[in-house]
């Protein structure tokens, strides 16, 4: 599930549609979870999908060890950026990696999600690699490690609504927390009118693996 304080926008023809940020989303926040809602589709069966279910399959799915993960809500939606506001952490979520201005497209880099295939790109970042390849994240993955944790070890010090929704691997996360200097307990989730709401993923954040194409 992508950060509640988010909508989904046109960008433009070449785009398509984007997710945008109606708050500010602080440095250290959650901005995707993987959530039981999330499809797994088998290895081998898009290959077998008909053109009008395998392309869209591949254009909004990401790649994974149990197959293809289809989100089901505007997450899939979320755009590559080569400079992206949101990085892959090595568990089941996203992070802010710097803050997030209302107006903002929330983007992420493709690189890190496993892709099996090349593509080009016209970001528009400083930074913009102009083509995606399925081995940069091997060669960026330390940086973009640092990036993740840098942000990391803010996450227990920022309101957190997505935080319900972290289950199996909330153990190691909250012992990473530690390790990074944290508290090791992120803050409970606020509603829309800010009120707290109950709590409901060695030291370092896991290299970044997989989510959304």
């Amino acid at each position: 599930m992508v950060h509640p304080h988010s909508e989904l926008r046109f960008v433009n023809e070449t785009n398509g549609y984007g997710v945008f940020a109606t708050r500010l989303i602080p440095k250290g926040t959650l901005t995707w979870v993987r959530d039981d809602f999330d499809q797994i589709v088998e290895p081998g069966l898009d290959s077998r999908l008909p053109e009008m279910l395998g392309a869209p399959l591949h254009k909004y799915s990401y790649l994974e060890a149990r197959g293809r993960v289809l989100c089901w809500d505007h997450a899939r939606f979320i755009n590559h950026s080569c400079a992206p506001n949101c990085r892959s952490t090595g568990f089941d979520f996203e992070i802010a990696v710097r803050d997030i201005q209302p107006g903002d497209e929330l983007t992420d880099d493709d690189g890190s999600l496993n892709v099996d295939y090349e593509f080009g790109c016209a970001c528009g970042a400083r930074s913009c690699r102009r083509l995606i390849r399925a081995h940069d994240m091997v060669q960026y993955a330390a940086a973009w490690d640092r990036e993740a944790a840098d942000a990391f070890r803010a996450l227990d010090s920022m309101p957190q609504p997505l935080w319900p929704l972290v289950t199996t691997e909330r153990a190691d996360v909250e012992r990473a927390l530690r390790g990074a200097g944290g508290s090791g307990r992120p803050r409970g989730s606020r509603g829309s009118d800010g009120s707290r709401e109950s709590d409901r993923r060695s030291g370092a954040v896991r290299s970044p693996p997989s989510r959304r194409a």
